[in-house]
């Protein structure tokens, strides 16, 4: 019997387990395996061992030449790191030869089967056959650790740490689901963010920790309550992964089935709700024929207009005015241009400005809600503060923008009446569509056909694929503006409610004037009492029906719903600061001359300034976290803060352009403010579809700081560049049309006019 002495086998387990080689086979590396077994007993047990008990390639070394054996050598072993490396190149070949790893994997398994059992739809009734076949093989190869059955498992979500700080929604791992493909390729993982809903137990120290896992309850929502457009707060959304053959019926019937031990015997009530639309799977889909043609159109208008810019640098001599129109260069030299136009109303640029960026803020502050935090009743608790004020207020931020609407507008009319004593109703409604039509357009189509094939993400079907579909059936009623009369569950970009609402308006302002301007006191009685009658309107519609235009703390989606459906975005109700605006431009036009004494200034200002302030900062305490909602402070706001809001900014105008700015009145009037106003309609277009696209593609949950999510650069910048981009690309383009229109038709009528004579 061949022995071997101690000191020689130490040296050559020297050698042996040093040696390392780019290349090693996995034939050596079980070896080696038990060679250093071996060695390990022969140290525990003496300093010999019998050389018969060494795999063959050991025994036959002393056969071999020098080079030989350390060829052989080197082989023999491999790192743990280079192991699993090389595992990893070929998982199902590495578990078949891999007979060590099962002990472990038992012993796992039956940890996680205890406390962290998977979702195993195989023992669910009432699930399909084919998703319960798929779901026993997928537990069966879970037991043995297949790599695409813990894919599944690990990108299921889990109950996590920081549950009493609101850290409930788990959107677990989106892209590694996707991902799971079983050997045979016949199980795929489908991702479903299923919405759970647990009542309000009796207990009361149950109520407490629920109200701490549901952040004090900021917003109350339901199931049924769309997703799409404001967050359903008091939902529980939780990741899982499950075989592609499982419907969403058969998600949902496997909750019940496996919280069924947890809510039975308890006090809790849970409602589950697996919408087809959260379930997803990897598979790739052809871009249908809507989205080609959209493609098509949008690339050839790309491609005249880079055409224009070349025909507008190199082009000698005259040029075509109508292909000028759409040059890229000539329409960035204008949209940079300080220069104002002949009439300018100075401070409406900045008023227009604060008014935007407050309005981004708040559309900001209502998306982030969307996004899952792991301190999310922290964050709460943090914005129970007056000066979430700039927030709750959203509502308010609007008002101004109807108000210099219907001063510009105004303004506009008037000037024309006093130079020809007649409108031209027909020019000016075209104008207005001419104008703001084709950009309105470009957006519907980009946001239905393009956006939703950019991306994807846990998320991204509930804020992005859904408003899609919504526009798929009733784009052509944000054509026709009156897609704010059908409410916004089923609006088409929800946001554009303005739209409707100013255009509808815009209609009415030419009799509005007319009257005003034809007799000035039978004409502000009218549109004094229109006013007050669209104010108690917003009063009585409040206070009966229990809205709140304020986002106050505890607000319910219902809530928010119901006050957009019957008041906020209805035009008779927005209609008093519309009228405020179409004042402002008589009195501008009537009084440009007017002086004011240094006390009536000071008085001027204070009035202002306490509207100002007492309509801003007056409701924020219905955003402390303890406030009960009290339907007289909803509509008392809902009457009487616009009036006050858009009087303070009336006053600043009306000053400023007689010359009396003042430190206000001046930095309003910045000409900077000038290229805001340029893509301030842009911009009120593009925010919501960049706040939903990164809401959509949010793959985990955050952790909220205020400045660091509020004021998120990026995004800024992204709303600011599209803004631009579209301004260029469409708005101005058409803008150009129409003013070349305009000056046509005018020519042909003096023509006309000159032939009569």
């Amino acid at each position: 019997m061949n022995l071997l002495n101690f000191p020689f086998f130490a040296i050559l387990y020297i050698v042996v387990t040093n040696i390392k080689c780019a290349e090693k086979s996995a034939i050596y590396s079980e070896n080696a395996i038990k060679f250093e077994a071996i060695f390990s007993s022969a140290l525990n047990n003496g300093n010999v061992v019998e050389i018969e008990n060494f795999p063959e390639i050991f025994r036959n070394f002393s056969l071999a030449t020098d080079s030989e054996l350390k060829v052989e050598l080197e082989t023999s072993v491999l790192s743990e790191e280079e192991r699993g490396r090389q595992c990893l190149r070929n998982v199902t070949k590495c578990i078949d030869e891999d007979l060590t790893y099962r002990s472990t994997t038992d012993k796992l398994f039956s940890f996680m089967s205890t406390s962290l059992p998977p979702f195993d739809l195989s023992r669910a009734p009432g699930v399909s056959r084919s998703c319960q076949k798929d779901s026993q093989k997928y537990v069966e190869e879970l037991k043995k650790f297949k790599m695409w059955a813990l894919k599944m498992y690990d990108s299921t979500a889990k109950i996590p740490s920081g549950i009493l700080n609101g850290n409930i929604n788990q959107l677990g791992d989106f892209d590694m689901c996707l991902a799971a493909l079983s050997e045979d390729e016949k199980i795929k993982g489908q991702y479903c963010l299923a919405s759970l809903e647990v009542s309000v137990p009796q207990s009361p120290y149950l109520t407490g920790l629920h109200k701490l896992m549901q952040s004090h309850y900021h917003f109350k929502s339901k199931l049924e309550d769309p997703g799409h457009r404001v967050p359903r707060f008091s939902s529980i959304n939780w990741a899982l992964c499950v075989p592609s053959s499982c419907t969403p019926q058969d998600v949902e019937q496997g909750l019940k089935f496996a919280t069924a031990d947890i809510v039975n015997g308890s006090e809790l009530e849970i409602r589950y709700e697996v919408n087809p639309e959260m379930c997803q799977t990897a598979e790739k889909t052809s871009l249908p024929l809507s989205t080609q043609i959209a493609l098509v159109v949008f690339g050839s208008i790309i491609f005249f207009e880079l055409f224009a810019t070349f025909y507008d640098s190199f082009a000698n001599g005259e040029k075509n005015k109508w292909v000028m129109c759409f040059s890229l260069k000539k329409n960035l030299n204008s949209i940079t241009s300080y220069k104002r136009s002949q009439g300018d109303i100075e401070a409406v640029h900045g008023i227009r400005m604060l008014n935007a960026i407050l309005l981004i803020a708040a559309h900001k502050s209502m998306a982030l809600f969307f996004i899952p935090y792991v301190n999310r009743t922290e964050c709460v608790e943090y914005l129970a503060r007056p000066f979430t004020v700039i927030g709750r207020a959203a509502s308010l931020y609007t008002d101004p923008f109807i108000m210099i609407s219907g001063l510009l507008t105004s303004y506009s009319l008037i000037g024309k009446l006093n130079k020809d004593g007649k409108l031209k109703i027909a020019q000016e409604y075209i104008s207005r569509l001419y104008r703001i039509v084709p950009t309105f357009a470009a957006l519907i189509a980009f946001c239905t056909f393009i956006l939703p094939w950019l991306n994807s993400g846990p998320m991204w079907n509930m804020v992005v694929t859904h408003h899609s579909n919504i526009c798929k059936k009733y784009w052509w009623r944000n054509l026709l503006f009156i897609h704010n009369y059908f409410g916004f569950k089923d609006m088409c970009l929800t946001h554009t409610h303005h739209l409707g609402i100013d255009t509808q308006l815009f209609f009415t302002s030419p009799f509005l004037v007319y009257i005003l301007w034809k007799w000035p006191v039978k004409g502000s009685v009218t549109l004094l009492s229109l006013a007050t009658i669209s104010t108690m309107g917003r009063y009585y519609v409040t206070y009966t029906m229990k809205l709140s235009n304020y986002v106050h703390f505890g607000t319910s989606i219902q809530q928010l719903f119901e006050t957009a459906d019957y008041m906020y975005i209805l035009p008779p109700h927005r209609a008093t600061v519309y009228i405020m605006g179409v004042f402002m431009g008589y009195l501008l036009r009537k009084y440009k001359h007017v002086t004011f004494t240094k006390a009536q200034l000071r008085m001027g200002n204070t009035i202002a300034l306490f509207s100002f302030l007492l309509s801003y900062l007056g409701p924020s305490f219905m955003g402390n976290i303890d406030y009960v909602y009290n339907p007289t402070h909803a509509a008392l706001y809902a009457a009487v803060s616009p009036i006050l809001w858009v009087g303070s900014f009336c006053w600043v105008i009306f000053t400023t352009q007689l010359g009396y700015k003042g430190i206000i009145g001046n930095f309003f009037s910045m000409p900077v403010w000038t290229l805001w106003t340029k893509v301030s309609y842009t911009v009120y277009l593009t925010q919501f579809p960049i706040f939903f696209y990164n809401v959509g593609i949010t793959r985990a949950p955050h952790e909220f700081g205020f400045f660091t999510k509020m004021i998120n650069l990026q995004e800024h910048a992204w709303i600011l560049a599209l803004s631009v981009a579209l301004s260029l690309t469409f708005e101005m383009p058409f803008q150009n049309i129409r003013s070349l229109l305009l000056k046509r038709s005018d020519t042909i009528q003096k023509n006309q006019e000159k032939k009569i004579l």
